[in-house]
């Protein structure tokens, strides 16, 4: 059992790495998200923060910290969509999942460490996806506790990953500054500088009693206890929801859909190209439920016109399934059956609903059936990317293939 099994993942400056995935010539210039002429901002990009410029100052502070900065308007849906598709990730590596924002989350991965590895793995696992999937970056803490999984993940920014070990943290917390753990606001950290108490290792020296005496009862155990590393290390297991997106969490209680969706590099009416992309977004659906050892029985197709415009088309199958050529014929004949011809469109999402444990079904075989064979080979596949990389093995279709992909978004 590993002694730091909670990890702490937080998608780096993540309302403006979503907004600049389409605008990949503003990455290395100074750029807000929000902060228009009279508004706040939402998030600043690196560029912009090494500028002075943070999130929750008005535009006009924010323009003249930096004269130079962009402004964005932000994309609430599509912040909702990656948010959403993310949290899916999570779930694939364990039920125990905290998240208390949309840009961030605590996973317990004691239970997984058989079946993915050892925590550390698991962290590279899921910069890999999320980068792979959604084209923004995530740092990871890795720790015991809440609080120094958080201040792990705080440390290794921008994408990186930090494991802080209990037998280290006493050495590690020391010098930081009071402000710098979890929780600690201006006003607390500054009336702990007025009592001489500036450093993590000045309140760690203090008693329990003389903290609480100074910040109150409930603040001052509080304190102590994120001063030596031995706050809360159980996660608080719900429904979550951000953007009015329900997310389901819970151990036992899956989430009721797993799906991908992309927007095309530039509209496009071909058939094949079209398809090929919906067997692309199928492979990553059906390993995601493999990998959380779910099966689903609706297979549900989005696609979104050049308007703006979006349709959804589900068929819900006789028996569950988390076979990709079972998945992607459905999805097939859900597009033909649309009749779009030459009709161009500018997004394709695939989506299997209906999710449920795949301990719990007994699927019905039929005289010749091949899909056994299918669901071996899809798991042979699924061993080598867990070696090789997710791009070790593809349908041969796959190959080539990506003139037409922008940033996964769903």
């Amino acid at each position: 059992m590993s002694a730091t099994p909670l990890l702490h993942v937080d998608l780096d400056a993540f309302y403006a790495s979503v907004m600049l995935r389409e605008r990949p010539e503003l990455r290395e210039l100074p750029v807000v998200v929000g902060g228009g002429h009279r508004g706040v901002v939402l998030a600043a990009n690196y560029p912009a923060r090494a500028h002075g410029v943070r999130a929750g100052m008005s535009g006009v502070e924010a323009r003249r910290v930096c004269p130079q900065v962009i402004a964005l308007a932000p994309d609430y849906d599509a912040f909702a969509i990656v948010s959403t598709a993310v949290l899916e990730v999570f779930h694939t590596i364990t039920p125990l999942v905290e998240s208390p924002s949309p840009d961030e989350a605590f996973l317990d991965v004691r239970g997984a460490s058989r079946r993915l590895g050892d925590p550390v793995r698991i962290a590279e696992r899921i910069r890999a996806v999320v980068h792979d999937e959604q084209g923004i970056t995530c740092s990871v803490g890795i720790a015991a506790t809440i609080s120094i999984a958080k201040l792990a993940s705080k440390r290794a920014k921008p994408d990186g990953v930090l494991v802080l070990a209990p037998g280290d943290l006493a050495e590690y917390l020391a010098p930081l500054d009071v402000g710098d753990l979890y929780g600690v606001g201006e006003r607390t950290r500054a009336k702990l500088h007025r009592i001489g108490l500036e450093t993590v290792g000045d309140v760690a020296r203090q008693p329990v009693g003389f903290l609480q005496q100074a910040l109150g009862r409930h603040l001052g155990a509080h304190l102590h206890r994120l001063a030596h590393g031995t706050d809360r290390s159980t996660l608080e297991v719900g429904t979550t929801g951000h953007f009015g997106h329900g997310v389901r969490s819970g151990l036992g209680a899956p989430d009721r859909s797993m799906g991908a969706q992309e927007t095309f590099g530039h509209d496009t009416g071909d058939r094949e190209s079209v398809l090929r992309e919906v067997l692309r977004l199928t492979t990553k659906v059906a390993r995601r439920l493999r990998t959380a050892d779910l099966v689903g029985r609706t297979v549900t197709l989005t696609v979104r016109f050049t308007d703006f415009r979006t349709i959804t088309r589900s068929r819900t199958l006789r028996e569950p399934t988390d076979t990709t050529r079972e998945i992607y014929a459905v999805a097939v004949g859900l597009y033909d059956a649309l009749g779009l011809g030459r009709t161009r469109l500018r997004l394709v999402g695939v989506r299997v609903e209906g999710l449920v444990p795949r301990a719990g079904v007994q699927r019905q075989g039929v005289l010749g059936e091949r899909e056994p064979g299918w669901r071996a080979a899809d798991r042979a596949a699924d061993r080598a990317a867990d070696r090789f990389g997710s791009r070790a093995v593809r349908p041969a279709s796959l190959l080539g293939a990506d003139s037409l992909r922008t940033d996964v978004v769903g």
